[in-house]
């Protein structure tokens, strides 16, 4: 090997070091690596700048802010409710049923194809989380199950992670073509169909129930009072309240109906909501914030308070201090909302329930709104005497479903445009997220916000890295080596080595890395060896793009890791199966869709 090959060689392993170790974060070990290759000489500027002017980034930008769309529309919420369901468990304890997982499973591997795997589970996890404890499930039993769907779902299409398109990417920047939206299709389907059906089997025998710290945290949670109207012809009126989901919520009960000035308590299971019915629940307030999303149920004082549709408005709690002007009048008779541009969704008063109209209760000092405003309240009101405390509730503000049709047809569009080939995939992306600001379903800010700028730059930096890989002959030295060693085992032994070596690298550093890391090695294999090079790149995908073993290899493992309390072991446990399978559909599935030779 060359000077250049040793120095790259070490500068690769340090970066593994540092990515195993997790020092810093991913993306800036990758640009640090590929700075230092600057420096030395083995890349030159345009080859480490290479990634930004690569389609990839872009699109997986874009692709990050048409997920925020959905979630700032409430996309996913109908999804939901659709796919899990509303009724409590008579238990409310012991694993997820097979079917319920299923339930969970198929459709988020679904949706994971056609938007991003990883804000699908950035989205969902919330979700699932809120339906477990509100029907009386532990959250750990399907978070992992989300996670592991979404990878599977995440390789039937380009568009389903990252990775896929960084391996695109790197075929582009080869001389190749690029992927075709639904090109991986043919080994994506089948290795996702296959791991599902291992994963719906497999996890009421291999896995024990977790208990996140959060669970614990909110048991002790202060009751806070909220009134909810039923909507006129929405999704629950002419329901009973069991089949509403109303009964046996957990951390949030129903206490009263208010029905043409009459009041209905307690409330049976069987009595039958009605278009206008005021609902009063107590409940802590991460559960009063679950209620607002619930189709078919309204905030009553959300119906009077113009929300800004461009998503400034935010919750926020306050404490009514012992000189406020609000001392023992009612929110009706200061005039709340006029007032301070505010609505009051609920009510928390130490040592008391309050079971009677929010509008109507005196108020007194050390009592807890949850109010609705924009984002400029806290600063008109938070040195004010009204009120002592002036916090902002964690999570995103109210949602603007008006506009969620308009994300459903851009993101419909996007997907047919690329299909047919009447836009490359990076322009359909590109307009997609256009049209979403120019119809003000999400500000600049917003975009802003939705994406995960580490994960751009840890993408565009590593097609430096692959350079360096390529330009330096450790590539060419790498495939020498691992073409003899193979060659007994033939083609097939060539391409099971590519998947392995990506699949081991991938649970120790994140995805992205290892498929930029592997990508020249395979190019060179396949060059040594006399076969085509595509095979071996869609194995580097795979490889890179299936990793169950770990909670640190893949994002939205890393998402539940801590979401459902589980131990790092558990991954493996039923990811091995799991892994063993997608390993054995891949080596069978690549060589049939691309043929070797």
């Amino acid at each position: 090997m060359g000077l250049d090959a040793w120095l790259t060689l070490l500068i690769l392993a340090a970066t593994v070091g540092m990515l195993i170790a997790e020092r810093m974060p991913p993306a800036f070990s990758i640009a640090g690596a590929v700075l230092v290759l600057l420096l030395l000489g083995v890349i030159d500027e345009s080859e480490a700048l290479s990634g930004f002017s690569n389609p990839a980034p872009a699109t997986v930008a874009a692709l990050y802010v048409l997920a925020g769309a959905f979630e700032a529309t409430g996309g996913m919420d109908a999804v939901a409710d659709f796919i899990l369901g509303r009724r409590a468990t008579e238990s409310g304890s012991g694993l997820g049923t097979r079917k319920e997982i299923a339930r969970i499973a198929f459709p988020a591997a679904v949706v994971s194809a056609l938007i991003a795997n990883t804000p699908v589970v950035a989205m969902a996890a919330p979700r699932i989380q809120s339906w477990a404890r509100r029907t009386g499930r532990k959250p750990s039993n399907y978070l992992m199950p989300l996670s592991f769907a979404a990878i599977l779902g995440g390789v039937m299409t380009t568009i389903g992670t990252s990775t896929n398109l960084v391996v695109s990417g790197l075929l582009q920047e080869a001389g190749m073509p690029p992927l075709g939206i639904f090109e991986i299709s043919g080994v994506g389907v089948p290795i996702a169909l296959a791991g599902l059906l291992v994963l719906v089997a497999l996890y009421p025998v291999l896995m024990a129930e977790r208990h996140s710290a959060h669970d614990q945290f909110t048991a002790d949670a202060r009751e806070f009072t909220v009134e909810m109207i039923v909507d006129r012809g929405g999704a629950l009126a002419g329901k009973s309240v069991t089949q509403a989901g109303l009964r046996n919520l957990q951390g949030v009960y129903l206490v009263e109906i208010e029905r043409d000035d009459s009041a209905i308590a307690p409330v049976s299971p069987d009595e039958q909501l009605a278009g206008g019915d005021r609902l009063i629940f107590a409940g802590n307030v991460s559960k009063i914030l679950d209620l607002a999303r619930m189709r078919g149920l309204t905030p009553a004082e959300e119906r009077h308070f113009a929300i800004d549709g461009n998503g400034s408005s935010r919750f926020f709690e306050v404490v009514v201090g012992a000189d406020s002007a609000l001392i023992g009048s009612t929110l009706k008779e200061v005039g709340f909302r006029s007032r301070y541009n505010a609505a009051v969704l609920a009510l928390h008063r130490a040592g008391e329930s309050v079971h009677q109209k929010l509008g109507e209760v005196p108020l007194r000092p050390g009592d807890v709104l949850l109010l609705l405003s924009d984002r400029g309240f806290r600063q008109r009101w938070g040195e004010g005497r009204d009120f002592l405390v002036v916090s902002i509730v964690e999570g995103t503000g109210p949602v603007r479903s008006h506009k969620s049709l308009i994300v459903q047809l851009a993101a419909l569009g996007m997907v047919v445009a690329a299909a047919t080939g009447m836009l490359s995939l990076l322009q359909a992306s590109l307009v997609a997220v256009t049209a979403l600001l120019v119809f003000g379903v999400v500000t600049p800010a917003e975009a802003h916000r939705s994406v995960d700028v580490h994960v751009i730059l840890l993408i565009a930096a590593s097609f430096g890295l692959g350079h360096a890989v390529t330009n330096s002959g450790l590539a060419e030295v790498g495939a020498v080596g691992l073409t003899a060693l193979l060659e007994r085992f033939g083609d097939v032994g060539v391409l099971a080595a590519v998947l392995l070596a990506t699949m081991a690298l991938t649970s120790m550093i994140s995805n992205n890395a290892a498929a930029v890391l592997m990508f020249p090695l395979a190019i060179a294999m396949a060059a040594q060896a006399g076969l085509d090079p595509r095979p071996l790149a869609i194995a580097v995908m795979v490889g890179a793009s299936v990793d169950f073993l770990t909670p640190v290899g893949y994002q939205t493992n890393t998402m539940v890791y801590g979401m459902g309390g589980y131990r790092f072991g558990d991954f493996a446990r039923l990811g091995t199966p799991i892994t063993v399978v997608a390993f054995a559909v891949a080596l069978v599935m690549i060589p049939l869709v691309w043929p070797l030779r």
